[in-house]
């Protein structure tokens, strides 16, 4: 025990003496998890909307007045023409233009159904989408009105019914309740992974690591002397985080906050058991680098923080098979928004957990007393 703890000592004041590493562990997580929560989203506002209208009736303009109060939409103005909208699109004055074709009204009245065109931008295939589905919404709604007013019934028509939401979890659909969860943990692999990593790689090359292999410590003492500071330093983090969710992102943690607290320690010491196993693959300071980079990306973009895991390719699906942090974002989104017990994430915990051992014992394997 007093190799593990002089160990442990060591790296703490080796820390120390790096205030430039210290900062980015503290500082940058923290930053990251505040910019990313607020800035990435798939809100879509400000939508620019154009408007060609052939009617130029009490109802094309009672259509259009119904995109004038929200805020998602900022009327640009009438355009007189489709080949003026399209040239409208093509310079990016607009991302969507109504065409409002000419008997709009006479057609509702006397046949009880008319149609009206939308032009999106769909560079942004994404937003286009999302910006299709507002403007469909508030046409239905339109319809609905005018439905109501003439009460106009086909023969053999069920009259509607009336269709009342409610949004379990996140009920105002917020999307950084949805993203806090996960940058939360996606922290931990930074901090567990990539600076441990780049901790140890250091320590090759101004010859530290060639002082500890010529002393009795042990490879077990190693390996818990250099995880138990990360993973108290993750830790640390994890609580920060946990009270910046619930006070600055008004995020009410659902779930046992103990239950979190045990899977961010199993997180942790597998993040830094991937981090001793890339120190010993790697020589220098930029290979270890180069790898995390490569692994970090990897896991974050198949790990659903941003996108729904069910609708990747099969490939990725199997792919995120063997990826920690699909199964801790499942984890902390489950546990913080839906209460979630340790029954609900017992698959989750047991795949970590394997993950967790596997990885430190090939850290373990790899780690030689010799240069």
């Amino acid at each position: 025990m007093n190799r593990i703890r002089y160990m442990v000592e060591k790296e703490i004041r080796q820390l120390r003496r790096n205030p430039v590493l210290l900062r980015i562990m503290l500082a940058a997580p923290i930053l990251q998890l505040i910019l990313l929560s607020y800035a990435a989203n798939y809100e879509v506002k400000n939508l620019n909307i154009a408007v060609v209208d052939g009617d130029h009736t009490t109802y094309s303009q009672r259509l259009v007045s119904k995109f004038r109060p929200l805020t998602n939409f900022h009327l640009t103005g009438y355009l007189p023409n489709d080949k003026q909208a399209r040239q409208t699109l093509l310079a990016g004055d607009a991302d969507l233009v109504l065409v409002i074709p000419p008997h709009f009204e006479r057609d509702l009245e006397k046949e009880g159904s008319a149609a009206v065109q939308l032009l999106l931008n769909a560079i942004d295939g994404s937003k286009a989408g999302i910006a299709n589905g507002y403007a469909t919404a508030i046409i239905r709604d339109f319809n609905s009105d005018v439905l109501a007013e003439t009460k106009v019934v086909a023969p053999g028509v069920v009259p509607q019914m009336t269709v009342e939401n409610q949004y379990w979890y996140n009920p105002k659909l917020e999307y950084k309740t949805f993203m806090v969860p996960g940058v939360l943990f996606e922290l931990l692999l930074l901090v567990g992974g990539l600076v441990s990593a780049l901790n140890i790689v250091r320590e090759k090359e101004i010859g530290t690591m060639e002082q500890l292999n010529v002393t009795p410590i042990r490879k077990h003492e190693f390996i818990l002397g250099k995880s138990i500071p990360f993973v108290l330093i993750g830790l640390v983090l994890f609580t920060i985080g946990l009270v910046l969710g619930r006070f600055l992102f008004q995020i009410r943690i659902e779930g046992s906050v103990a239950l979190m607290y045990v899977f961010a320690v199993l997180f942790l010491v597998l993040c830094v058991g991937l981090g001793l196993l890339i120190s010993t693959l790697a020589e220098n300071q930029q290979q270890a680098l180069f790898v995390s980079f490569f692994l970090l990306v990897l896991f974050i973009l198949l790990s659903g923080l941003f996108a729904s895991t069910e609708n990747m390719p099969p490939w990725a699906q199997w792919l995120n098979i063997i990826n920690p942090l699909k199964y801790i974002i499942e984890v902390g989104r489950n546990v913080m928004l839906k209460g979630s017990t340790f029954a609900d994430v017992s698959r989750q915990f047991t795949a970590l957990a394997v993950m967790a051992v596997g990885l430190l014992l090939l850290a373990s394997w790899r780690y030689r007393k010799t240069v």
